[in-house]
């Protein structure tokens, strides 16, 4: 197949559609040259229609739309050859595959407070499971110190089932979430912490909006913001542009699209530069979750991830993913540095658990057990997990 190259920019029809569709139901081995034909090379779009192959070798470096679904389910097995580039190419390059760096090697005579104290300001009445999987996801994933800060009524029960949890148990609003009394308190507490993770489960009532973006702008520490705290600052983004401290956003689709005011299709049409556009205006780290996860920095640099399977698109997941991040912080990893390994780590944890059970079924508690063989894995072989399973295969 070489129809079409990674230039295609305008839909498919007439007889290139139909020898496309009756190349997909010809039941042959499918080989593509640089991409399957029909695949947007920037986006991995379908144009309308694309060859579904079982090879693919492309030139040089993967295009995104090689890397991107749906194209890179439509790559088949994909392969690199080289190409005479000009090195001035490689080096102009602003989208790399996520190969996260070497994790510190851990101080045996260290204490809990050396692998980092973390704050989660999280959950509501009826949000239980988020502040509880974002809370242990830390310490799961090598952490140190855990604080929770939750509604009162609700801390009992997340202590049920998290007792290694230090709990801060929060003043309530009558719909039981977190109330705005708390705001000096929550600030005082920050202020003694490594980083604060806010928004897990916190609800969409307006009292905790207006507490979630008052603290987003006060907080002095590293920020995470998630979830319902995403939606809230959403509604200010300058909030976020004038923090001083780094803030790091960990969207859904649903939430980008809140973020930036363009509606889902047409984000999803041109992922790379919505991220690399807004991340610059927010001057934040945004996690645009989803399959291959995109990590993009405010200097324009995006990173694919390429571990995760389609199990952990399930609740609490996300949620897994932000104690995830804290606590490759909390290891000794700069911020930067620590959400490209948090992203990773999250998404190998469910790869073991995929490998072990099955995709179909996994729940944000199987990541959260599987997070400390990822580590001790990641930890131990590094290169061959890459070569093994996320490098794209050099010919």
């Amino acid at each position: 197949d070489a129809i079409f190259g990674t230039g295609l920019t305008r839909g498919v029809g007439g007889i290139y559609k139909d020898v496309i569709e009756l190349i997909n139901k010809s039941g042959k081995t499918v080989f593509s040259i640089d991409i399957p034909s029909g695949i947007s090379g920037d986006t991995g779009y379908i144009m309308d229609s694309a060859v579904k192959a079982n090879f693919t070798v492309t030139y040089g470096l993967p295009k995104t739309g090689n890397i991107l679904y749906p194209g890179y389910e439509h790559c088949g097995k994909l392969s690199l050859s080289h190409i005479s580039f000009p090195p001035s190419i490689y080096d102009s390059v602003k989208v790399e595959i996520n190969t996260p760096p070497q994790l510190p090697k851990r101080d045996k005579n260290a204490h809990k407070g050396n692998f980092g104290e973390v704050l989660f300001i999280a959950g509501a009445s009826s949000y239980f499971g988020a502040p509880y999987f974002a809370a242990l996801s830390f310490l799961k994933a090598g952490g140190g110190y855990s604080r929770l800060a939750a509604p009162a009524s609700i801390s009992p029960f997340i202590a049920n089932k998290g007792s290694e949890i230090v709990f801060v148990p929060q003043k309530e609003t009558t719909s039981g979430s977190i109330s705005i009394e708390n705001e000096e308190a929550l600030l005082k507490l920050s202020d003694k912490m490594d980083m604060v993770v806010l928004g897990p489960g916190l609800s969409l009532n307006e009292e905790t909006q207006g507490l979630v973006r008052k603290l987003a702008a006060q907080i002095q520490k590293p920020l995470l913001i998630d979830g319902d705290g995403i939606t809230a600052v959403s509604a200010n983004i300058d909030i976020i542009k004038k923090r001083k401290a780094e803030t790091i956003l960990t969207p859904h689709l649903g939430e980008m699209s809140r973020i930036t005011k363009l509606p889902v299709s047409e984000i999803n049409q041109n992922k790379i530069k919505v991220l690399q556009k807004t991340a610059k205006e927010a001057s934040a780290i945004i996690v645009l979750k989803g399959a291959h996860s995109l990590i993009s920095y405010p200097d324009g640099r995006v990173f694919i991830n390429m571990s995760g399977n389609s199990g952990m698109a399930s609740a609490g997941s996300g949620d897994v993913l932000t104690g995830t991040v804290a606590a490759m912080f909390g290891l000794g990893l700069p911020v930067e540095d620590a959400v490209r390994s948090g992203v990773f780590m999250h998404g190998f944890a469910g790869d073991l658990a995929a490998a072990d059970i099955g995709e179909d079924g996994i729940t944000a508690g199987d990541i959260l057990d599987y997070l400390p063989c990822a580590v001790k894995q990641y930890r131990e072989n590094s290169d061959d997990i890459f070569r093994e399973n996320y490098e794209v295969e050099i010919v």
